[in-house]
């Protein structure tokens, strides 16, 4: 037991950079230690999955969890990255949390979270997108007061600050710079219709004129199939909710037979990592990613420095990137 004691000051104060003396008195209770080494050594212990001691577990760990659904779509790893500098500048360490099928699941997180005692919680792109369920875990959260944030979360039933990119100029943008190409026959692919900011795309397309609608999961195999389907309505026009659906989209297009943009425009969504080196490189929406996700962190430190702050949403403006895969209608064609 004793070796087992050592071995771990051993690894705390290695971790902090202290000495295992300094990593003692903290332990212990002891005077004669600057608060930020003191939380130093109180994270490096929940980092390294030790328990606090008795005395110290009342207190909240400088632990931040980041809760993703994927990796694959290079957006969420960009905004993890984002989120993830902007919590270190604050002195927390983010944990992050990536729900894989048939893996953790999001709920279970939650849980493992909770139990270490974390100062807060990041949610982007998590089960709160989907219309009209509740799900009990964020439910935890509100008993527990514990503070947290949503990204793209388009739901109002819920009593978290949300930072959202606004769905409907994303739209708009698209469709007008579409039909300033002289596309009138304009299709839109987007997530499941469960699925709140899809929903949100849905309504402005809509609201806008457009028709041609095909659902699917976030996926490039989704974008293709879903791209099929509307290449064969004749569609000129596509935009897309996702840049790995407009990747989808693309190839679909051209085992279809067609060029794109002689034959067909693509828009994506997010405009994440190399999408200017694809081919063609891809017309996109770009998110504001980086004051999201500086927002995120404001409000979040705000919630855990006991600050009152607004449940309501903020919405962040995207902007049109025009590259490649979109043209003028016939202007190319041979």
């Amino acid at each position: 037991m004793l070796a087992l004691m050592t071995r771990r000051l051993a690894e705390v104060a290695k971790k902090v950079g202290v000495s295992e003396a300094t990593v003692s008195r903290v332990l212990n209770g002891k005077a004669g230690v600057s608060e930020a080494t003191r939380e130093a050594v109180l994270t490096a212990l929940d980092v390294l999955g030790y328990e606090r001691p008795t005395q110290l577990r009342g207190e909240r760990a400088r632990l931040v969890g980041l809760v993703l659904p994927e990796l694959q779509n290079p957006i969420f790893p960009a905004f993890a990255e984002v989120v993830g500098g902007a919590l270190a500048q604050q002195g927390f360490t983010p944990v992050l949390c990536t729900r894989t099928v048939g893996g953790v699941s999001e709920a279970d997180y939650v849980d493992l979270l909770l139990q270490q005692q974390v100062s807060g919680v990041v949610f982007a792109g998590g089960l709160y997108t989907q219309s009209g369920v509740v799900h009990d875990h964020y439910l935890r959260l509100i008993d527990r007061r514990l503070p947290t944030v949503m990204v793209n979360a388009a739901a109002d039933h819920w009593e978290f600050p949300r930072v959202s990119c606004d769905d409907t100029i994303a739209v708009e943008q698209s469709l007008g710079h579409l039909r300033a190409l002289g596309h009138e026959r304009i299709g839109l692919i987007v997530g499941p219709p469960d699925h709140m900011p899809s929903i949100r795309k849905l309504d402005a397309f809509r609201a806008q004129g457009g028709e041609r609608v095909e659902h699917t999961m976030h996926s490039l195999e989704g974008g293709h199939a879903a791209a099929v389907k509307l290449l064969r309505q004749q569609v000129t026009g596509i935009i897309c909710g996702s840049d790995p659906l407009a990747l989808g989209a693309i190839r679909a297009a051209r085992r279809e037979g067609l060029r794109v943009p002689a034959d067909v425009s693509v828009i994506g969504y997010d405009d994440s990592a190399l999408m200017n080196c694809v081919d063609p490189p891809l017309t996109t929406v770009r998110q504001p990613i980086e004051a999201m996700g500086r927002a995120v962190v404001e409000l979040l430190v705000s919630q855990i420095d006991g600050a009152a702050v607004a449940t309501g949403e903020l919405l962040f403006e995207p902007e049109l990137v025009v590259r490649s895969s979109t043209g003028r209608m016939g202007a190319l064609a041979v």
